[in-house]
């Protein structure tokens, strides 16, 4: 199983790339960022900054859209890290939840993330590629460059979607029946398309906080630090819900039925600890959504995320243990997960 960090590109940059070079240093091979230019400084940017200082860490955004920046510009932008860096970007790309919304406009729509992750993907390897009506290629775009595209979904067209068309699909929670859930999903699309369903590969993202025991001191206080993540991937539940109703076939109850209680979102608050707009999420829903207590506890939750088919774990570390949860895994538990 691989491992990847998550952070948010809050200022001083500086920062952000010492966390990954962190990272790297503790068996981590993915180095992932939000991507919201309004709420975050600008992720590619820094990327190539990160990608200075390390020496094997692959990045992306979790996720980017593909409404912020022109195709072309996203594409042509991966590819000049690739070129300087060699293959080592990944594009996650999505509907744009909060980038679009804080800008005031709405979450791009299934068949545009498709056609973009066509372009994207195109580009970035030095093919040719229409821009509705306009072809082009990248002239100086080197044999074997590649930029996969992985695609966050939930809901039941997008978990199509991603089996169908995207090189790797990443889930933001990590609860084990909606992981079996949404990942067969996945593959049995992959299989229809008549794709090799091991060729989608899968992504697991959530917060991450390791506690010296299981007191429930130490596991309220985790709690805590996490409970913003319920309420993140509620807003995303909410259209879910809006769209196919509160009781639907579609989408299961156990992802939906959390949700009755919320009241808003404020993005101020996005993808940050002591979120206020996150009183709703219950301490089952953070057990669930993420991996919290000892060591052994994560050692466990993961092995049985492989299990289930996850390539992936990437851990969300916006709490107040940071360095802590890297170096701990890369101590306890990365070590076990992957004996050598």
């Amino acid at each position: 199983m691989d491992f990847g960090l998550v952070l948010q590109t809050d200022p001083p940059a500086s920062r952000v790339i010492s966390l990954m070079q962190r990272a790297e240093h503790n068996g981590f091979r993915y180095g992932w960022t939000f991507d919201s230019a309004v709420l975050w400084q600008e992720p590619f940017v820094i990327y190539s900054q990160i990608l200075a200082q390390t020496q094997h860490l692959t990045v992306g955004p979790m996720v980017t859209n593909p409404s912020t920046r022109t195709w072309e510009v996203t594409a042509s932008t991966f590819a000049t890290l690739n070129d300087m860096f060699g293959n080592r970007t990944v594009c996650g790309i999505g509907r744009g939840d909060s980038a679009m919304r804080v800008a005031g406009r709405k979450p791009n729509t299934l068949a545009r993330i498709s056609e973009a992750m066509k372009v994207i993907r195109a580009l970035g390897r030095g093919e040719e590629a229409d821009l509705g009506g306009t072809t082009v290629r990248f002239p100086w775009v080197g044999p074997g460059a590649e930029v996969p595209v992985w695609m966050a979904a939930y809901g039941p067209k997008a978990l199509k979607m991603a089996g169908e068309e995207a090189d790797g699909f990443i889930l933001q929670l990590a609860d084990l029946y909606l992981t079996e859930y949404m990942v067969k999903a996945v593959k049995d699309a992959a299989v229809a398309a008549g794709r090799d369903p091991a060729a989608v590969k899968v992504c697991v993202a959530a917060p991450a906080y390791v506690t010296a025991d299981d007191s429930p001191e130490a596991l309220a206080h985790a709690r805590e630090q996490c409970r913003w993540f319920g309420g993140m991937v509620g807003n995303h539940v909410a259209d879910l819900v809006s769209r196919y109703g509160e009781h639907s076939a579609a989408v299961p109850d156990a992802l939906t039925d959390y949700i009755k209680a919320r009241q808003g979102y404020d993005y101020a608050h996005h993808g940050r600890s002591g979120n206020p707009d996150t009183r709703f999420v219950p301490d089952e829903i953070v057990d669930r959504f993420c991996v919290i207590g000892p060591a052994e506890r994560h050692i466990e939750k993961l092995n049985a995320l492989r299990e289930l088919g996850v390539d992936q774990f990437a851990v969300y570390a916006m709490h107040d243990a940071r360095e802590a949860v890297i170096d701990a895994y890369g101590r306890q538990v990365i070590p076990v997960v992957n004996p050598r």
